[in-house]
């Protein structure tokens, strides 16, 4: 009976190990590196604007969403729903922050601005008639925004047609409306207060001559896939 009895206490913790060695092992978020300097969107977003916003912010939503992931993944083994549906808004506002700052550093290049290229510029058209009516309606809806959120270009699955929105806080676009992000702008305060003060307008209007044409291209035909 001694031996059985120890026979089941060595596979507890045998079986303990290996839970925490399987959630020791989980791949955990990680800051994205940028492809370009801080000061490399100058004039148009100064470097210290993107530092903070960066290694500063994003960085942030990539900490709490590891540390939410954790104590959810704790809530699950233990069975225990009601921490699990108190987490829901930490997991929702700090993993949208991970997803759409991840968006919008490859939505931004040094060499951006100008006018998209070929299947995209011909969606643009279709959908909004030009490409500056589309500028036009989606710095309306970005600059409208309350509070802080985000304005978006997204894709629409079952239609196959571009449609623009916006989203508040950190909210993402997917899993808020169902469309597939292309290209978002970030009209936290932080996305622009050092260098624009309290005129969103102006910034939305220059960030337009940064935004990196190619990346949103490639998302359009990934989405259509």
């Amino acid at each position: 009976m001694l031996c059985r009895v120890g026979q089941i206490r060595r596979c507890a913790a045998s079986l303990s190990q290996t839970i925490n060695q399987v959630a020791a092992s989980r791949q955990k978020h990680t800051l994205p590196d940028l492809t370009y300097d801080y000061g490399a969107l100058e004039p148009h977003i100064n470097a210290e604007i993107m530092q903070l916003h960066h290694s500063k912010h994003h960085a942030t939503y990539v900490n709490n969403l590891n540390v939410t992931e954790e104590k959810y993944q704790e809530a699950l083994a233990k069975g225990d729903v009601t921490a699990q549906v108190a987490l829901q808004p930490a997991l929702k506002f700090n993993g949208g922050g991970h997803i759409n700052h991840t968006i919008f550093w490859t939505n931004l290049s040094p060499n951006g601005g100008g006018e998209p290229q070929g299947e995209l510029m011909e969606a643009i058209k279709r959908d909004f008639g030009s490409f500056q009516k589309m500028k036009e309606k989606m710095s309306a809806a970005t600059v409208a925004v309350q509070g802080s959120g985000w304005g978006w270009l997204g894709y629409e699955k079952e239609s196959g047609r571009l449609r623009i929105a916006a989203c508040a806080n950190q909210d993402p676009l997917q899993g808020s409306t169902g469309l597939i992000p292309l290209l978002g702008i970030d009209v936290w305060e932080h996305a622009y207060y050092l260098q624009y003060k309290n005129v969103r307008p102006d910034y939305v209007k220059a960030i337009w001559n940064v935004i990196n044409w190619e990346n949103v291209s490639e998302r359009l035909q990934i989405a259509k896939k």
